[in-house]
This record gives structure tokens, C-alpha cells and sequence, in this order.
């Protein structure tokens, strides 16, 4: 992303502009909270006309007409009813504008993990999950103020002053002609002083995603990092990082700051020449158009020069929170817009699916997508599985077995050659159904944080407990659960912090088992088990999986002497041409 000053190469403005649009975009079904904020806050403002004319009503009748209380209760209740009134105004415009951006910020993050979903487990590697955790907690909330108070804002800083001027006008034309050529000097600096902040929030932004992503790589290797002696080479790493933060964040509130001083100045230049004209008129030293002022008017149109211009100067208060979701939209706009795989609405039939790759390629975007840069992780590939059929994926690490149950699995679209599943072209499928059929065992077991049986269970919302100890007990799980406080409704942390790394795999594995599936891929099912394990979960396994479409992919001789066919995979190819030790056979 392009950081340059205001003088930015024209991919920057675009890139801006189209902040823009797509913040504009997500105000519109808000539109009427938006409206009704502006509204409360509207009839605040209108509030500040009847009080400045009650005040210099009730301050002319005491010191020009010597009126008594008895004279002035009635203003007096007046006023105070003002007050009441604009307090209320201005807590029920605070109120619709939180409301309205708790409103977009609960839809945006739906729309994220919806999209994140979408992506899928491959798709999502190219993001590091400490930029994504940032993108959906930090940069989503930097959008609260621009929805909350700088969008209604707009619309009150041209209501109300507007409004104030007219009215201005019908007392006394110059002082109203002060009004309108000093009124936009306010806004037009705000500009000029936010390009440079707009550019900064989006620098910001990035710094703080790659900041979350460097700090949560360091945490996740702290063991490797300390058994290698970088502890306190990574310690000084961070505190660079940090402090490059710390930097720019400083030379926003500078920004912030030398803003801020700017308008007070011209405000309060403006409200000056105000005074002093209205002084120098009350003194009788000038006339312009036989205009005289009273002390009624002088003082009215006096108390009116500051509410003429607070609404500009809160709109310009407010004028960081539009840089800082500018510079989130970038962030956050980018991700959304990543294309997803095409999503057919077309179900498989029912019953063991039958599985088809035909001169299958599969490229991943590489370390510099936006170069072009690809990885390429099959080339070619040929499999057929018959409905029911039991096949292992056997070869090198880094062969392509992984892609090939990914492509299985509906998690990726391959680049080039044709997918079926279940009969059905890939691209037309429906994967939510589709996903509903398997039964999927990862390469790395994953344990949420949360008991033992909600791990195993995951997904059902009213787990069977007759099937769930099954599973636990087929996977082995019952195996040290026994030994565990509260067996199976022992919570283990994330990441499955308390287990080790076979027991993991059982649970994850006992996820597996007990999901009524279809299809079952299996990516390493016995990784971390010793060999009597290891033969028990594949006599279990044999037996769930039994007139069900099985795929996995392995390294163990036992799992690939439980298929019915295996298939070599090497050089992100695979099929009979293939020899077990991934050299080219005669017939490739």
C-alpha cells in the first residue's frame, strides 16, 4: 500500500476515493438512524437561538427597562426549559449515534467472519491470524467515531450554522456578512490539515497489523526463541517495533494538535472582528446602512458568533475520526474484496459420493501476490475414487497429498483441469451441504478451548452422549480422560494447552468418528500415536468408515495397508505413473 504525502501517486487518491465510496456504502442501511441523529441534533442547535435570545431579552430588561422579578419569571422559566432542552438534544444525538455505530460494526464483523468462512482454512493462510484479529477487533472499532459522531456531524455543521446565519442576517446584514466569509475559513484548514492525517491513520494501520502479526509469531515460538538464546535479541526487536508505533502515533496528535490550534484561532479571530464591530457600533463610531444596534441585539447577535461556529469546530474535532476510518477501509476493503470461490447451489446425491480429478493444477498465491508471485502445488493431477472405495495417498512430504484433500474437501478451486465431487462439477456444488457430508481430520489436530466433549462434539448443537463416548472411546480418548478431574468435561486451553500432542490427535480424531459422514479425508490420522494405538484406531476406523467413500493421506504403512488401492503422489502429480519413491514412471 502506497504511503507517500499529499503528493501521493494517483493509486493512492484512487485507493482513498474508494474509502470513501465504500464507507458512504456502509452508511446507507443505516440511513435513517443517521437521519434521526441529525435531527435530535438539529433541534439542540435550533435550542441555541431561543436561548441567546432569552439571555439578552432578560440582561436588556434588567439594565435598560430596570424590570423586576416579577417581569421576568416567565423568560426565566423559558430559559430554563431551553436547557433542558438542549441537554436532552444533545444526549439523544449521542445516543443514536452509538447506537448507529454499534449497528455497522456488528454487521461489518459478520460480514468478515462470514467472509473468512468463505475463504477457507487454505485461502486464509496467505493472512497471518494476528493481522486478521486486528482487522476484525482494532481496525472494525476505529470506524465507531465516524459513524457515531463525525457522519451526523456533517450534516449539523451546515444546519445549524446556516440556520444561526439566517438569522444573523434578518438582525443586522454585517454581522451576518462576517458570518459568511468567515464560516468556511473553519472547514477549508480542517481540510488542508487532514490529507496529511489521513495518509498518516493509513501508515498507522498497517504498522499495527504487521506489529500484531510480529508480536503473536514471537509469542507462539517463545520456547524455540529461549532454547536458541534470542530471547533478548526478540526483546529489543519488539521494543523498535513499539516504539516505531509510538513514533507515528505522535506525529498524529501533532498533527491533532496543530490542527485544533489553528481553528481556535480563526474562530476566535472571527468572533472577535464580531464583537468589535458590534462594541464600536453600540458606541455609536460606526454605521453601516443606518444599521444602529441596541443592547438587546448587540448582545443576542453576540451570544450567537460562538454557536455560529461551535458546530464547525466539533465537526473539526471530529475530523480525525474520518482519517482513522479511512484508514481502516483500506485494510478492511482490501480483505473483503478478495474474491471467493464460486458457489454453486447444486447437492450432491446422497449416499457415498464418487470423486474425480482430471489434469488438475493448483497454484497458491505466493509471498508477493500482488507481484503475480504462485506456488505450484499440483500439476496435473489424475485420481478417480468409486463411491464406497478406500484409497491412501501415499509420498513425500510436500508431494501434494495435503492440496489434493483440500481440493476433496471443497476448501480450494483448482487453477486449471476438472473437479467433481459427488458426480457434481466442484464449481457448481453447494459446499455447505457438502461440508455437512464429511468427516475431516487435518494435518495439524486443532482442540478449541473448551471441554473435552464440546471439542469432540463440535458443530452439534445437541450432542448424543451414547455416540459421543463411542467416538471418545474408539479414538482412544477414554484412555486418559479416565485420569483427567472431570473426564471428559475437563476443559483443556487453547490450543489444547494441557494435552499432548497424541492426545490431541485422538481428539481430533474422535471429531471425526463421530460426525455422521459420508465422505471421510483423513490428513496423518495416527501422526503421534504409538503402534497399539495406532492399530486400534484403524480397526475403528475400518469399521466407521465401512461402505463410506474414504481418502487419506499418509506416511504410515499400517493406514495405507488399511485402503483398498493406493496411490502414489509426488512432484504434484499422482496415479499409477507415479512409483512409491515419487520418480516418473515409463507411463507418465
Amino acid at each position: 500500500m502506497a504511503s507517500a504525502g499529499v503528493a501521493e501517486p494517483q493509486p493512492g487518491r484512487e485507493a482513498r476515493r474508494a474509502g470513501r465510496r465504500w464507507l458512504r456504502d456502509l452508511a446507507r442501511p443505516v440511513r435513517g438512524r443517521v437521519v434521526a441523529t441529525v435531527l435530535c441534533g438539529a433541534a439542540g442547535g435550533l435550542a441555541v437561538i431561543a436561548q441567546a435570545l432569552l439571555i439578552a431579552h432578560l440582561v436588556a430588561a434588567v439594565a435598560v427597562d430596570g424590570a423586576g422579578p416579577a417581569a421576568l419569571w416567565q423568560p426565566m422559566l423559558l430559559l430554563v426549559l431551553v436547557f433542558l432542552w438542549r441537554a436532552l438534544c444533545g444526549w439523544g444525538s449521542e445516543r443514536l449515534g452509538i447506537r448507529t455505530a454499534l449497528a455497522v460494526k456488528a454487521r461489518l464483523r459478520r460480514e468478515i467472519r462470514a467472509h473468512m468462512a468463505g475463504l477457507g482454512p487454505v485461502r486464509l493462510r496467505r493472512h497471518h491470524s494476528g493481522g486478521l484479529a486486528s482487522l476484525l477487533i482494532e481496525q472494525v472499532e476505529a470506524l465507531d467515531g465516524y459513524f457515531a459522531r463525525y457522519l451526523p456531524q456533517t450534516a449539523l455543521a451546515v444546519l445549524v450554522p446556516l440556520a444561526i446565519l439566517a438569522t444573523a442576517f434578518s438582525v443586522d446584514w454585517v454581522v451576518g456578512l462576517l458570518f459568511l466569509v468567515t464560516g468556511p475559513l473553519v472547514p477549508l484548514f480542517m481540510a488542508l490539515i487532514g490529507m496529511g492525517a489521513e495518509v498518516l491513520n493509513e501508515r498507522q494501520f498497517t504498522a499495527l497489523s504487521r506489529m500484531s502479526s510480529h508480536f503473536l509469531d514471537r509469542l507462539r515460538g517463545l520456547s524455540t526463541i529461549r532454547m536458541f538464546g534470542r530471547g533478548a535479541a526478540e526483546v529489543a526487536a519488539i521494543h523498535e517495533v513499539a516504539e516505531d508505533y509510538r513514533r507515528g502515533t505522535m506525529r498524529l496528535l501533532r498533527i491533532a494538535f496543530l490542527s485544533s490550534g489553528v481553528l481556535e484561532f480563526f474562530t476566535a479571530v472571527s468572533i472577535g472582528l464580531v464583537a468589535l464591530y458590534i462594541g464600536l457600533n453600540l458606541l455609536g463610531m460606526l454605521d453601516f446602512g443606518g444599521t444602529q444596534q441596541t443592547l438587546f441585539t448587540g448582545l443576542f447577535l453576540l451570544l450567537l458568533a460562538p454557536e455560529y461556529f461551535a458546530p464547525l469546530r466539533q465537526l473539526a474535532s471530529h475530523y480525525h475520526d474520518r482519517a482513522a476510518a479511512l484508514g481502516a477501509a483500506e485494510g478492511i476493503r482490501g480483505f473483503l474484496q478478495e474474491p471467493l470461490p464460486e458457489a454453486g447451489g447444486e447437492a450432491a446425491p446422497p449416499g457415498p459420493p464418487a470423486l474425480l480429478l482430471r489434469g488438475v493444477r493448483l497454484d497458491y498465491a505466493g509471498a508477493d501476490e500482488a507481484e503475480g508471485e504462485t506456488r505450484t502445488a499440483l500439476a496435473g493431477a489424475d485420481l478417480q475414487v468409486a463411491p464406497g472405495e478406500h484409497v491412501a495417498l501415499v509420498g513425500p512430504s510436500g508431494g501434494g497429498k495435503s492440496s489434493i484433500l483440500a481440493l476433496l474437501a471443497g476448501f480450494v478451486a483448482p487453477t486449471a483441469g476438472e473437479l467433481r465431487l459427488g458426480g457434481c462439477p466442484a464449481a457448481a456444488l453447494d459446499l455447505a451441504d457438502w461440508h455437512g457430508r464429511i468427516a475431516w481430520l487435518g494435518q495439524q489436530a486443532h482442540v478449541l478451548h473448551g471441554s473435552l466433549a464440546e471439542n469432540i462434539a463440535l458443530g452439534d448443537a445437541r450432542p448424543d452422549p451414547e455416540r459421543l463416548q463411542v467416538a471418545a472411546r474408539s479414538a482412544g480418548v477414554l484412555d486418559f480422560a479416565r485420569d483427567l478431574p472431570q473426564g471428559l468435561d475437563t476443559v483443556v486451553g487453547e490450543n489444547g494447552l494441557g494435552l499432548s500432542g497424541g492426545q490431541a490427535q485422538r481428539v481430533a480424531l474422535a471429531r471425526a468418528l463421530y460426525r455422521p459422514a459420508d465422505l471421510y479425508l483423513l490428513d496423518e490420522p495416527t501422526a503421534r500415536l504409538d503402534a497399539a494405538t495406532e492399530a486400534r484406531v484403524l480397526a475403528v476406523l475400518r469399521t466407521a468408515a465401512a461402505g463410506r467413500t474414504l481418502v487419506v493421506a499418509t506416511h504410515s504403512p499400517a493406514v495405507a495397508a488399511m485402503a483398498d488401492r493406493v496411490i502414489p503422489v509426488a512432484g504434484g502429480r499422482c496415479g499409477a505413473a507415479i512409483a512409491a519413491d515419487g520418480t516418473q514412471g515409463a507411463g507418465g
